[in-house]
């Protein structure tokens, strides 16, 4: 993300003021500032996590292990953001650096734990991002078939895919942002319709509230869905990377992140709760077993009628495409802000000259989506089980992994800087949440081969992924601090001028 047209560059000439978005000594213009309001910060943040693609595609296997009771996951897992997000955006009031996890880390943990988030915040958003491409290719290609009998082969599809998110992200954030809030109020529309539907017909065996009773909800399946549940919210936590074109940062931030959190919790359990509904209680363990897959599109048939589950079937891959350009715009925000600071190289923090946006970086994380997709193809992997699952999970781990690192940095930063937030956002909530995603965090790995369905040896691979891209975050900070004692010092630094109403910020412990 871009940092101020003042902070310091971090190498050599890190003594001189640069120009905002640029790296080095590039005058290439930086990005746009106050063009994001609430409402857009938060379509970005709910595409990311593709409510429809989750519901549709990830819901009906968390009610196979849950029951009825699968929708209180989605609750209790919101209920956990939300408590981590009040540590989280106390602290966007504080540190105005726009390096999201990594600069809140550096100011609570120390410079060599912030160099190692970055690197597992490239990694997961990465991971999550390209890992994408192989459920475009194979929604598209099965929304192909059974639509119109096309048959297309699954890497054509990922490689046009990795092209229209490009030319999207190069595009203006403006731009971005209307696209998604079409593409969100498209996946979300249609499972309003169904829920409609639902509703107007008293469900297959009458409007039932079993879904929240004690006895289904305290079943041994409830942890493999909350691990499931805690997946599906990927992604809400980037409202801090678009603090450098949000309009009035110190609020647009938070309220975008408690709108984006209520909002995912209450909309997953909701839909859950309905689909359950459309089949009745008694009747929803075998719809599942019988095809899990069309558990929303027969539900939509029956109570919509076949063009809704026909919609379905298309807004499903806008869902992703949506939530694709989202951990796009994400991931080149990072990359853009780790090169001004000299980290990454230089190129990468260029800002195109008329769209505002870093579109160098850009095409940098196109290619190595490009060179990843297409060697899944020629290893004749599977999209789905392969490409899919195998880049998701570190991706996804590395998110969570973040977030009880983050949540534990808001507790060293509140205690050794001068504040007024008081013990519930700088202590209380922030220390809940640590425990709380550390918990989620080894309740996920705890249930990993239900979510990849590899071997054991795949999956420790996996999962091993997220603490080594940390450990080789550490060791380059320490080689940088010798070789490139100016980088290292003004790692994650704060813009040298002010914004009016925010306070202001102290160094980051060595």
């Amino acid at each position: 993300m871009a940092v101020e047209s003042s902070s310091r560059q971090g190498a050599a000439e890190s003594a001189a003021p640069r120009c905002e978005g640029a790296a080095g000594t590039d005058d290439s213009p930086g990005l746009r500032r106050a063009s994001l309001g609430v409402a857009d910060i938060a379509f970005f943040v709910v595409s990311a996590a593709a409510p429809l693609t989750v519901m549709a595609g990830v819901a009906p296997l968390a009610i196979g292990v849950g029951g009825v009771g699968a929708p209180v996951g989605y609750l209790i897992a919101g209920a956990v953001l939300a408590v981590f997000a009040v540590g989280f955006t106390a602290m966007t009031r504080h540190v105005r650096s726009s390096g999201g996890f990594y600069a809140f880390i550096t100011r609570g943990l120390g410079r060599p734990a912030g160099f190692g988030a970055a690197t597992v915040a490239l990694l997961a958003y990465n991971g999550m991002q390209i890992g994408v491409y192989g459920l475009l290719a194979t929604g598209t290609r099965d929304t192909l078939d059974a639509l119109w009998g096309i048959q297309v082969p699954w890497p054509a599809i990922a490689i046009a895919g990795v092209f229209v998110i490009w030319y999207l992200g190069y595009r203006s954030i403006e731009f971005g942002a209307k696209v998604l809030a079409v593409l969100l109020l498209a996946e979300t529309g249609i499972l309003v319709l169904l829920a409609g539907g639902v509703l107007l017909d008293g469900g297959a065996e009458g409007i039932a509230w079993d879904s929240f009773t004690p006895g289904n909800v305290l079943v041994p399946g409830t942890g493999a869905v909350l691990s499931f549940a805690f997946a599906a919210f990927t992604g809400f936590e980037s409202t801090a990377i678009y603090r450098r074109e949000a309009r009035d940062p110190g609020r647009t931030i938070p309220r975008a992140t408690y709108i984006a959190v209520g909002f995912l919790g209450l909309f997953y359990a909701f839909s859950v709760w309905i689909v359950i509904q459309a089949y009745g209680g008694s009747r929803i363990m075998k719809a599942v077993a019988t095809d899990p897959m069309g558990l929303f599109f027969t539900a939509t048939t029956h109570y919509v009628g076949g063009w809704a589950a026909d919609l379905m079937h298309l807004f499903i891959i806008t869902s992703i495409l949506a939530s694709q350009l989202a951990f796009h715009n994400a991931i080149n925000r990072y990359g853009l802000s780790l090169a001004q600071e000299g980290v990454l190289p230089r190129v990468l923090g260029r800002v195109h000259p008329k769209h505002r946006s870093p579109y160098v970086a850009g095409i940098a994380q196109s290619v190595l989506a490009l060179l990843l997709v297409t060697g899944f193809a020629v290893a004749g992997a599977d999209p789905y089980r392969q490409l899919l699952l195998w880049l998701n999970t570190p991706g996804s781990l590395g998110l969570m992994g973040l977030q009880a690192l983050t949540a534990v940095a808001v507790v060293r930063y509140f205690r050794r800087t001068r504040h007024e937030e008081g013990r519930w956002r700088s202590l209380v909530a922030p220390l809940a949440a640590a425990v709380l995603m550390a918990g989620a965090m080894w309740l996920v790995v705890s249930k990993i081969g239900l979510m990849t369905g590899a071997s054991a040896t795949t999956d420790t691979v996996l999962v091993l992924l997220v603490p080594a891209a940390f450990v080789l975050g550490v060791l380059i900070s320490l080689r940088i601090r010798r070789t490139r004692p100016e980088v290292y010092a003004h790692f994650a630094d704060e813009p040298a001028e002010e914004p009016t109403g925010e306070p202001a910020d102290d160094k980051a412990p060595a």
